[in-house]
């Protein structure tokens, strides 16, 4: 079954089972209190009798019960039925059955049942009586019998009525309640006939108004709509931005190539000049399809991530920047409990990130001062860790500080310079696979120009 017929049949059935139940419950209150006021009279009847009778012989006291508005029939029965009235008629008018004999023996107590009289249906009263006998009190029934079937028909209509109307509250519930999630399939059928993630299941004036499950539902899922487009478009942006950049330099390796292919033309001044051209495109044509690669990676599996001090990473990086760069001054400031913090990580990414910064603060401030590394606790407690890399470079105009961490960005007075515009974009995602950010800063005093990156919030391991 569908969904939708599954809650029908639910709602259907639930709805039933309360019809059906109030019913049941309704008729069994109004024959226990047609079958309770009997027996009221019958009681009310026996105290009378009792009141009456003196010494009366065993046999019947009074009444015919042919008639429905007639007075009560009594009659008295001993425990010996030796003592029962020798007569030639019957001398009882309603049945004596054992259970009458130990009443009026005392071995039992007083009892309310149903009899037959005359062929007339009736509720019979047992109860003790003088000397050893018992007083059975006799009222027609029929008329309260008559009463409990009419009532029990109307209570087995309105159950059929009541099982009706839950079947059609059932299919209503159902096609009611179904309806935003009939739309939220719909839309994700033409998200995926179509492959565009445009569409939303909710309106902002249908959020205002309603806030149930559904409504969560389809809240929820257009948040994942928002960044299934927003990944959608990074990663066309990425294609294009990477088609765009790698036109350039895949045409100069073929110029370079169909160069060398006809050497024999060619100086050996030339055929140098374009092998080294050749081999620096095919460096830089790898390192951009490395950062490419890079990336496009998903976040380290967690069986890869480790605790270690940060300070010696950090030291290794700078030293292998002073190996890239011979010209370039680098200096290493620690602040105090620094040296002893240890955060959880993947060194190798954290190697890449702190050699992407100090890369870049070479390249922008080569010649103008050093590079200033600086690493220090952060926090009430030293929580977290923070690495800055300052240069002394131009530094980073207004209108460009926005967009420094976008993939392929060259502002332009970098667009002279060799890179691929990845670094940063690459740096900030590790930063932010580590549970900490990236960040560009006002360089601290003593100011002087430049640029300063700061990666702020890494957690500190205990």
């Amino acid at each position: 079954m569908t969904l939708r017929v599954r809650l029908a049949v639910a709602a259907a059935l639930a709805v039933a089972t309360v019809a059906l139940g109030l019913s049941w419950a309704a008729f069994a209150v109004i024959r226990y209190e047609l079958t309770h006021q009997l027996d009221l009279e019958l009681t009310q009847a026996a105290t009378v009798a009792t009141q009456q009778q003196g010494g009366e012989p065993p046999g019947v006291l009074s009444g015919q019960c042919r008639y429905l508005a007639a007075p009560a029939c009594t009659q008295l029965v001993p425990a010996d039925p030796a003592r029962d009235p020798r007569s030639a008629v019957a001398p009882y008018l309603f049945p004596v059955t054992p259970a009458v004999r130990e009443v009026a023996a005392g071995q039992r107590a007083a009892y309310f049942s149903t009899t037959t009289v005359a062929g007339f249906p009736a509720r019979m009263l047992v109860t003790p009586f003088r000397g050893g006998t018992a007083l059975q009190v006799v009222l027609r029934s029929d008329g309260v019998d008559r009463a409990v079937r009419q009532s029990a028909a109307a209570f087995a209509g309105l159950g059929a009525g009541g099982v009706l109307a839950a079947g059609l509250l059932g299919w209503w519930v159902s096609r009611t309640g179904l309806r935003p999630v009939t739309r939220l399939t719909a839309t994700i059928e033409r998200i995926t006939a179509t492959g565009d993630p445009h569409h939303r299941i909710t309106s902002h004036a249908a959020t205002g108004r309603r806030r149930d499950e559904v409504s969560r539902l389809g809240e929820s899922f257009d948040t994942m709509l928002d960044a299934l487009e927003r990944s959608v478009a990074a990663q066309r942006r990425l294609v294009s931005d990477a088609s765009h950049e790698l036109r350039t330099p895949l045409t100069a390796l073929r110029t370079n190539a169909e160069l060398l292919a006809h050497g024999d033309r060619l100086t050996d001044a030339q055929r140098q000049r374009a092998a080294t051209a050749l081999g620096r495109q095919l460096r830089e044509v790898t390192g951009m399809v490395n950062d490419l690669v890079e990336l496009a990676r998903d976040e380290e599996p967690q069986a890869l991530v480790e605790r270690f001090r940060l300070l010696p990473l950090v030291e290794h990086a700078v030293t292998s920047a002073r190996g890239h760069w011979p010209g370039q001054a680098f200096t290493l400031a620690v602040g105090p409990g620094a040296a002893e913090a240890v955060v959880p990580g993947v060194p190798a990414r954290l190697v890449r990130l702190l050699g992407n910064l100090l890369d870049n603060a070479a390249k922008f401030g080569a010649g103008r001062g050093p590079v200033e590394v600086r690493v220090a606790l952060v926090g009430d407690r030293g929580e977290t860790l923070e690495v800055s890399v300052r240069d002394h470079g131009p530094g980073i105009a207004a209108e460009d500080l926005p967009y420094v961490f976008d993939r392929f960005y060259r502002s332009d007075t970098a667009r002279s310079l060799p890179g691929s515009g990845l670094g940063l974009a690459m740096a900030r995602q590790i930063a932010r696979a580590h549970g900490a950010d990236l960040v560009a800063r006002e360089p601290g005093p003593p100011h002087g120009g430049g640029a300063c990156f700061v990666l702020t919030g890494l957690p500190v391991a205990p």
